[in-house]
This record gives C-alpha cells, structure tokens and sequence, in this order.
C-alpha cells in the first residue's frame, strides 16, 4: 500500500514538474510582453485604456496556461492555443505602442 502511495505521488511530481518544462518559452515569451508594455508606459506611448486591455490579454494567456497545466500535461493542441493568443497579444502591444496616440 506504501509503495503504491509513493509511486502515485511520484507520478504527479514527474507530471507537473514536465508541465513546467513545457512551458518555460511561454513564460519568457510572457516577460518579454510585460516589458514591451512597461517600456510603452514609461515612454508614454500607451494609454491607459490601451494598458488596461493588454494587461487583461495577459492575464487570459496566464489562465489558459494555467488551465493547460492542471492536468499535469500540456498538449500540443493546447500549446497551439496558447502560442496563439501570444501571437495576438505581441501583435496588440506593437499595434498599440505605434499607433500615435499618447497617454499625454
């Protein structure tokens, strides 16, 4: 009975500790957006209203990430999904930063 505890905590370990893995290019790849936006504040490119929908974008990436790891697995479908709402949300951020309206 032991044994079979172990082995079962063992296996859950392994499974989050491989979602992890899987996804350490979307968690710098989320860095990497929070800066652009930061940069964009700081230099008064972004309104605040232009703020306030990118960072909600981000916040729907982590919690579709989130959702794609509570399984312990993240599959490629999920993966797709989630490359995908980056790919939006970085398209958003050059939008918005370049679209010669200041938070002035």
């Amino acid at each position: 009975m032991k044994k079979l505890i172990i082995l079962g905590a063992f296996i859950l370990t392994a499974g989050l500790v491989n979602a992890q893995t899987q996804t350490k290019k979307v968690n710098q790849r989320q860095g990497n957006q929070k800066e652009r936006v930061a940069q964009g504040v700081k230099s008064g490119e972004l309104t605040k209203k232009e703020t306030k929908n990118l960072a909600r974008q981000q916040r729907d990436i982590k919690r579709t990430k989130r959702a794609a790891k509570s399984d312990g697995v993240v599959t490629k479908k999920e993966r797709a999904v989630i490359n995908q709402k980056q790919n939006a949300a970085s398209r958003n951020i050059k939008r918005k930063k370049n679209n010669d309206r200041s938070r002035n």
